[in-house]
């Protein structure tokens, strides 16, 4: 077997941290279908980042100030010659003994400047390592994505070119995720005919960004026992509700596919005989999604790339698609709100 290049060991550390492409994803995956020394070497990257999963509640460091500091220690790696006659200054340095008395006073003062520069150091190491843990979520998030774009590919592909739809009715509760009825009330009843026709693996619908209360998986779930995802929580991703008048159901046309959850969704009820009365305001109308902690949000476009905005829109319109157009500040949602047009983007819930 071929020993790995220092490229391809390259590529599978920024594979383990969520750094790499779509493509370079791919290439990475390919490797560790079948190299065994990449398959070990993917593990003991993951055994070495793993405990970063138990860094919770540190406020986040600014992204411009975490960016900067990780473009001078790039940097600072690349000054190689710098480096080496550093190490033989010290060298030079080691091989010359000498004998210093130092009074204690001094040695304190040099403890204290020490623990000082360490508090210094996890201080901006703290916030760093949460930002990295973003950015990787974000990353995997997005090959999710991508993911599930190719279940749609596929579909089309099987299907005439036709994007997964049932019959709704117009009016219908499209907040009751979860509801196994024979009515299709909720929207996520047509991504769920991917995961229940095999083109895509439940579990791609989990956003690797989000934190639940309990963990959710979907190990002993039957996908034909379901006309829809078991409950709310089990889909982290929000799809388009379209206009009725629609006859949009193909990849060509240029829209949104899916996208992180609106975080409209998170006032909705868990009890699906409640009834939705959700309030407005200018908080909810500016948030972000909740999936990477209000940072921003991944958006699935129809040509399969995958955007990640720190604004409620993407780069085919200026159109917010977590609302309607015609909502605003004290509008009350209830949960079966429809677009008036194709080009009014909302994805929910």
């Amino acid at each position: 077997m071929t020993p790995l290049s220092d490229r391809q060991k390259q590529l599978l550390f920024d594979h383990a941290l969520g750094l790499t492409s779509q493509r370079e994803s791919r290439e990475a995956d390919k490797l560790l279908s079948w190299h065994e020394e990449a398959i070990e070497l993917h593990q003991m990257f993951q055994d070495t980042v793993s405990p970063l999963d138990s860094m919770e509640g540190l406020d986040p460091c600014p992204e411009e100030l975490t960016e900067r500091l990780f473009s001078r220690l790039s940097e600072a790696a690349q000054q190689g010659s710098a480096l080496n006659r550093l190490e033989e200054l010290l060298a030079v340095e080691r091989s010359s003994p000498r004998t210093i008395k130092i009074p204690l006073w001094r040695n304190w003062g040099e403890v204290i400047t020490a623990a000082a520069a360490i508090f210094l150091f996890v201080s901006i190491l703290f916030p760093s390592v949460g930002f990295m843990r973003q950015r990787q979520a974000q990353s995997r998030c997005g090959n999710q994505l991508a993911g599930i774009y190719e279940g749609y590919r596929h579909y089309a592909a099987d299907h005439d070119g036709l994007l997964p739809a049932v019959p709704m009715t117009p009016g219908a509760p499209w907040w009751k995720v979860g509801y196994q009825g024979q009515e299709n009330h909720s929207n996520t009843r047509q991504v769920w005919l991917l995961v229940r026709d095999g083109y895509v693996e439940p579990s791609r619908f989990l956003c690797p960004g989000r934190s639940e209360p309990h963990q959710v998986s979907y190990d002993g779930f039957i996908a034909q026992n379901f006309s829809d995802f078991p409950s709310r929580i089990y889909i982290h991703y929000s799809v388009p509700i379209a206009c009725p008048a629609s006859r949009n159901r193909g990849l060509t046309q240029k829209k949104v596919l899916m996208a992180d959850r609106n975080p409209l969704s998170e006032g909705l009820p868990a009890d699906l005989s409640a009834r939705v009365s959700l309030r407005l305001g200018e908080t909810l109308m500016a948030a972000n999604s909740r999936n990477h902690r209000s940072r921003g949000q991944n958006a699935l476009l129809y040509d399969g790339s995958v955007e990640f905005t720190r604004r409620r829109h993407t780069s085919l319109s200026q159109d917010d698609i977590y609302v309607l157009q015609d909502m605003s500040c004290d509008t009350e949602v209830r949960g079966c709100e429809l677009p008036s047009c194709d080009t009014d983007i909302f994805l929910a819930p």
